[in-house]
């Protein structure tokens, strides 16, 4: 059953470390084997890493984003999950969560997890209004395809 994603015109994709650009038009997207995703809202960009939360979200993404050079970024992000239980010693059940799914190898759930960490800042804080404007939020589905009888042509 293909992973379904409806993108809206402009919006900005990475699959497994290529960025994609969506056009004029909205566009359904179908991935039929596993490959590794962030939406442009999902996003953090290393400039607006102000606050050790956000360091956590982005070696999270690298790790996640470009798995060639996980095991350099896994390091770091050891030393920056010690940090966060430090600056947030009540989030404790979080922060063994998050520890528990990149372990899995679970990364997209552990960026989700981490991002209850500042709820209320955008991921993608930084930018401008323009940048960034309100919009409705992106559908992802999963499709049970049914094979044509029909022949192509």
């Amino acid at each position: 059953m293909p992973l379904k994603l409806v993108l809206r015109p402009g919006e900005k994709l990475i699959v497994n470390g290529a960025v994609i650009g969506i056009g004029d038009h909205p566009v359904s997207l179908f991935f039929y084997n596993k490959v590794n995703f962030l939406r442009g809202r999902e996003i953090m960009k290393e400039e607006n890493c102000d606050t050790i939360e956000k360091k956590l979200y982005f070696i999270i993404q690298l790790i996640y984003i470009f798995p060639e050079d996980a095991q350099l970024n896994l390091v770091k992000f050891g030393l920056i999950l010690e940090e966060s239980r430090l600056a947030h010693p009540g989030e404790a059940q979080l922060f063994n969560d998050i520890e528990m799914l990149v372990r899995d190898g679970n990364y997209y759930r552990a960026l989700k997890i981490c991002r209850r960490l500042f709820a209320d800042v955008p991921v993608n804080a930084g930018a401008t209004p323009a940048e960034n404007p309100p919009r409705p939020p992106v559908i992802v589905t999963k499709v049970r395809r049914k094979p044509t009888t029909e022949p192509a042509g």
